[in-house]
């Protein structure tokens, strides 16, 4: 009984952020109900079902999106819905019939929720893109990375599911919340380009008052400070450092028995590789074990790097259930935690059109019509 109980979420199926923001908003208690295409439509990933992660949590309906019927089907279904979600290029939806203003006319109180990477608008709006192409029009993927090597794709944490999915989670949230006082849908543009441009916030402040080298991986944050670095154990793993602020930094010396002269926080960027250079070499002496024994829950802002097989089973990620085992498949648990409202993983991922009979029936469909809609293939 998460937070959003008792609202009714429509999730026109797609790949990427989407999907995210729908298990997003089923886990903290919404009712998401997916509407998949009765036949492959080349959007999913060829993949067992159980491994696909993002459609966990919610109920799945098989519509023939390309006839009237299965049009009219899914406005009825938005006459009941509170929000409508779909990560299609602009005009799809328009075209199918669907639209926000087509949905407008049959619930004035829809919230209508788009997510794409260039926006309803501008010069490129309509191209084809990915995460990385997002992120690179925005001054992210240009400032991660390490000196005097090309930027690193940050996987597709912060297009697709930073700039995305989330953006769209919280201003779907956001404007239900606003319809309940006025009565009144909106439409929500979630850009993947605008919430990683809005994701780079507090770096445009740094850079603008001089504190952010232009040069990749020479700032504090991007591996240009000895004291937030990746370093290299005697047994080739990796722990993370990161006492930015001047008392953990004390205690990071303390802890390996030198002294402030020995190896000083300086904040002149030209002395810093050097004085990597020097940390490294210490860190490198001794394994992994030997660090997590020293650091680990102290103050120096210490964290072993775990790979996705050790994250699971490490003391503190255990003691929180922040991963769980379902159908036999390990994966993250439901965020974020509510003392009150609890979210949760609320069922494994559904296959295109598993629940569709039970959906209807509880939207309100009686047996005849859904018999109908099964009969002349408008759902499956």
């Amino acid at each position: 009984m998460g937070p959003l109980h008792g609202t009714k979420v429509i999730e026109l199926a797609g790949i990427g952020p989407c999907p995210m923001a729908a298990m997003l908003l089923a886990e903290m208690g919404a009712d998401v109900i997916r509407v998949d295409r009765t036949a492959d439509s080349g959007l999913g990933i060829a993949l067992n079902n159980k491994y696909q992660l993002l459609q966990r949590s919610r109920r799945s309906i098989a519509v023939d999106l390309k006839s009237d019927a299965g049009k009219a089907l899914v406005l009825d279904l938005v006459e009941q819905a509170d929000a409508l979600i779909e990560g299609f290029r602009p005009g799809v939806t328009e075209r199918l019939g669907l639209g926000p203003e087509e949905c407008a006319k049959r619930n004035a109180r829809l919230v209508y929720g788009r997510v794409t990477g260039w926006g309803q608008q501008g010069t490129i709006a309509h191209a084809a893109g990915h995460d990385l192409n997002y992120i690179a029009l925005t001054g992210a993927l240009d400032s991660i990375g390490r000196t005097g090597e090309k930027p690193t794709p940050p996987l597709n944490l912060v297009g697709d599911f930073g700039g995305g999915a989330l953006y769209l989670a919280l201003g779907v949230v956001s404007a239900m919340f606003e319809a309940r006082a006025s009565g009144q849908g909106q439409t929500v543009d979630a850009a993947m380009i605008d919430g990683a441009a809005n994701l780079m916030t507090s770096a445009f402040g740094l850079r603008a008052a001089g504190m952010w080298e232009g040069d990749r991986g020479g700032n504090i944050l991007d591996s240009g400070a000895h004291f937030y670095e990746v370093y290299t154990t005697s047994d080739n793993q990796h722990i993370s450092l990161a006492p930015i602020e001047g008392k953990f930094y004390a205690e990071m010396l303390e802890r390996l028995g030198l002294t402030k002269e020995d190896l000083p926080q300086s904040r002149d960027r030209h002395e810093w590789p050097a004085l990597k250079e020097k940390l490294a070499d210490i860190i490198a002496a001794k394994p992994l074990a030997h660090w997590c024994e020293v650091f680990e829950g102290t103050d120096v802002c210490f964290a072993p790097v775990l790979s996705m097989d050790d994250a699971p089973t490490h003391a503190h990620n255990a003691a929180r259930d922040t991963f769980i085992e379902q159908d036999g498949v390990v994966q993250p648990n439901a965020a974020p935690r509510f003392s009150r409202t609890p979210s949760e993983v609320r069922g494994s991922p559904a296959a295109p059109g598993q629940h569709s009979r039970e959906i209807l029936a509880d939207w309100g469909f009686d047996e005849a019509k859904a018999n109908s809609l099964f009969d002349s293939g408008v759902v499956a």
